[in-house]
């Protein structure tokens, strides 16, 4: 049994404690559909869904009471496009079956999502009531929840695992997918990294609470596990193979696993032991790794306007398998 009853919020807990407050502040009805006692399922059984077919399983849809703009065919559609990103990247949906609840609430833009599985894949997506079709186009969240679906529940010290995952995953799977160009997500990649490199008095990554670690930290295990995996199979394989080895094996958000379960089936995948020396390395002490040398490897350049990709690289091959250049 699942001790744990949610995985995620992408928005982190300041924003949570913030965006429940306004909704308390203004009286939204929909404050019932954040929290409580067996969220979100009691939600579910109690508002009507819209079934959509995806790749391996089917969403359901519902919408809890309030206003939104945009038409509910536009909503879908953002479903199954986020849904196809993840099945590009898996090779299919991680549930057979997955809930997800969009919340209205006052504001523009996607504002942050929640994934559960201890009674079933479910997914929470709040949703500012004056979100337009571009803020939907533009999402990273969706897409984001959708990954922690393909991962086991775990000891919540391996939470950056789960959240480095999605970090990770998410653009790549975009990019996979034909909805984003490789180089804009290589410049935020860039960008935002360094902010998972550790601190003074860091303990190393099964033993840290602080977001930038957890979510970058996780995200930079990631990117090494991938081209450690790509350098020594010759680019025949990658963490895309390991993870979806831990879904065909049952290891979807469903079930609880240990990390080292989770470790050792997709390292079987590969035929190589990379994740799980990187987690021995990385887990109780503080690595920190040439990111900056890493990207000139992988043909990465700071420009002007984002990066600047050179074919000629070492790694250059490496980076194109990850995501192919469009």
């Amino acid at each position: 049994m699942r001790s744990r009853a949610w995985r995620t919020v992408t928005i982190g807990s300041a924003g949570a404690l913030f965006l429940l407050c306004v909704l308390t502040l203004k009286g939204v009805a929909q404050s019932e559909y954040m929290s409580g006692q067996g969220f979100p399922y009691g939600a579910f059984d109690r508002l009507p869904a819209t079934d959509v077919a995806v790749q391996g399983g089917v969403i359901h849809l519902a919408f809890a009471p309030g206003r939104i703009d945009l038409p509910k065919p536009t909503i879908e559609e953002w479903v199954r496009r986020s849904a196809k990103a993840i099945t590009t990247y898996y090779g299919r949906f991680p549930v057979k079956s997955a809930r997800i609840l969009i919340v209205p609430s006052p504001g523009a833009g996607v504002q942050g999502g929640t994934t559960w599985g201890y009674r079933g894949g479910a997914i929470r997506i709040v949703l500012g009531s004056d979100a337009t079709e571009d803020d939907l186009r533009r999402d990273w969240v969706m897409v984001h929840e959708m990954v922690h679906l393909a991962l086991p529940d775990m000891e919540e010290r391996y939470a950056w695992l789960s959240e480095g995952l999605a970090v990770y995953i998410e653009p790549i799977a975009r990019v996979q997918s034909g909805d984003l160009p490789a180089a804009s997500v290589w410049s935020v990649m860039m960008r935002d990294m360094p902010k998972g490199l550790p601190g003074p008095g860091d303990r190393g990554l099964d033993n840290t609470s602080a977001w930038g670690r957890k979510y970058w930290g996780g995200a930079i295990f990631c990117l090494l596990a991938d081209v450690q995996i790509r350098e020594r199979s010759n680019n025949l394989l990658g963490l895309q193979d390991a993870m979806r080895a831990v879904l065909v094996a049952g290891g979807n958000h469903e079930v609880d696993w240990s990390i080292s379960k989770v470790l050792s089936v997709a390292d079987a995948a590969t035929g190589l032991n990379v994740l799980t020396s990187l987690h021995d390395s990385m887990g109780s002490k503080a690595v920190r790794p040439d990111l900056e040398a890493l990207w000139l490897r992988l043909g990465l350049k700071h420009a002007s306007e984002g990066v600047e990709i050179d074919p000629t690289a070492p790694l250059a091959s490496t980076l194109a398998a990850i995501t192919p250049i469009r």
